[in-house]
């Protein structure tokens, strides 16, 4: 597994005027919906129940934003970058920037797991983070984001 298969190039946005852990989500089903079909409401239920177990913020300006749905056939994700970071409770208290979902099907076990460890081992490398916070153009992002696994498998 790797991220050219769960980030298609049109699921990559920069954002501006993001001001809330709920219109991210909105963000997010929105384009989740588009690929997957699911419902929106449906996408930002899942997301929100997910938030309500404990944020998904996982530190140094990221979040990890993720649920199981029905109706989803495999693994994707959607990258979101905000030009202003927005509150998201982290583990740090840092404002969040850069975030990356992830939405599976309802009976995605170990498929669910490795590609929120997969995205989790990219969105930690300060090299990564670096670079998408220098950019905000959507395709310079994808390229961002699946280049890194192309690179370590060399």
């Amino acid at each position: 597994m790797d991220l050219a298969t769960i980030l298609r190039p049109d699921a990559v946005k920069a954002l501006h005027g993001v001001t809330s852990k709920k219109r991210l989500f909105q963000e997010i089903a929105d384009v989740a919906s588009s690929i997957s079909g699911v419902e929106l409401t449906d996408i930002c239920s899942a997301l929100q129940e997910r938030e309500n177990l404990g944020p998904t913020g996982v530190g140094h300006g990221i979040a990890l934003p993720h649920a199981r749905l029905a109706g989803i056939t495999s693994v994707f994700g959607v990258f979101i970058r905000l030009e202003k970071p927005l509150d998201f409770d982290s583990v740090d208290r840092q404002p969040v920037d850069l975030a990356f979902a992830l939405l599976a099907p309802e009976d995605a076990g170990v498929e669910h797991l490795k590609a929120l460890a997969l995205v989790s081992r990219t969105m930690r490398d300060t090299n990564v983070c670096g670079k998408l916070r220098a950019n905000n153009n959507p395709a310079t992002l994808h390229t961002i984001l699946t280049e890194r696994q192309n690179v370590q498998a060399a």
